[in-house]
């Protein structure tokens, strides 16, 4: 693992930042290509990445802390300003609640806006995870037998730390799991899904499919992968034996089936495509 790509003096290049720095800047690129092509201002696109970029993280460190309440009451300087320790699915929804009172103002259609977005979204995620892989910041997986099982024991994060007091640690010597030990590498999973999601839902942009209907298959589509990489993760049970991320996944997907539906029968429902209220008007020739 690589957590430091490079020290110049003081300044040190972390690997996790440097993919996430990667992450915007391909989502912003694809967002505002696909907003052009939408008839949509493109300067709204580098507006909605910089909302992500900044809700995103806020959202993302929020919903950490409350996923380690105990943690966080014990030591809550070093947990709120640790460069470490930010949830996906916390920056999502934060992110998306900004976007959506920043469209109302600009009088954009939401669900129109976000089916260009949705393809931006799972790019975006897949190599910010190459950041997590980098990092070993505990965002890997279970022990296993694998040939590709990785090692993180140089990672931020290291497993002996990262499983400690688990069932999994009950199982190996002296109840420490070894740093070195093969691992899921669960990063490089979601990335290579990312990149099949984005695929698919790039693939569907020019079909002249309802205003929703993209949005509605991020949805359910990384709900889904996130629903089930969580099994080989090790996460605390919330409810119902699933932790945080799988019952926000359940709800994502839910909403994206009953999006679905609300679609097939009215396809007109979250607007029409496409939107001719948004379309960018060419100037006149002088």
């Amino acid at each position: 693992m690589y957590p430091e790509i490079v020290k110049i003096g003081p300044l040190t290049v972390y690997s996790y930042g440097l993919m996430l720095g990667i992450a915007f800047l391909v989502a912003s690129y694809i967002l505002t290509k696909e907003f052009e092509r939408k008839g949509l201002d493109k300067n709204a696109a580098t507006e909605i990445t910089l909302f992500a970029i900044i809700f995103g993280v806020i959202g993302s460190k929020l919903f950490h802390l409350f996923e380690n309440w105990s943690d966080f009451l014990a030591d809550p300087v070093t947990m709120a300003f640790s460069p470490g320790g930010l949830t996906f699915y916390g920056g999502l929804l934060l992110a998306m609640f900004s976007i959506l009172i920043y469209l109302r103002r600009k009088k954009i259609n939401f669900f129109y806006a976000a089916d260009g977005t949705a393809p931006s979204l799972a790019i975006a995620y897949g190599i910010g995870r190459i950041g997590c892989h980098l990092a070993g910041d505990g965002d890997y997986g279970i022990p296993t037998s694998l040939p590709w099982g990785t090692n993180y024991e140089n990672g931020v994060v290291p497993p002996s730390v990262m499983f400690r007091d688990s069932e999994i640690a009950a199982g190996f010597p002296n109840g420490i799991v070894p740093d070195n030990t093969p691992l899921h590498p669960t990063p490089i999973y979601e990335f290579l899904v990312g990149l099949a999601i984005f695929y698919f839902l790039w693939s569907l942009r020019k079909k002249n499919k309802p205003v929703g209907y993209i949005f509605m298959l991020y949805f359910i589509l990384s709900g889904i992968a996130r629903f089930l990489v969580e099994f080989i993760r090790l996460n605390p049970d919330v409810l119902f034996g699933m932790s945080s991320a799988q019952l926000i996944s359940m709800g994502l997907i839910i909403a994206g089936i009953i999006g679905l539906y609300m679609i097939s029968r009215n396809p007109a429902i979250f607007g029409v495509y496409p939107s001719k209220a948004h379309e960018v008007k060419p100037k006149k020739s002088p």
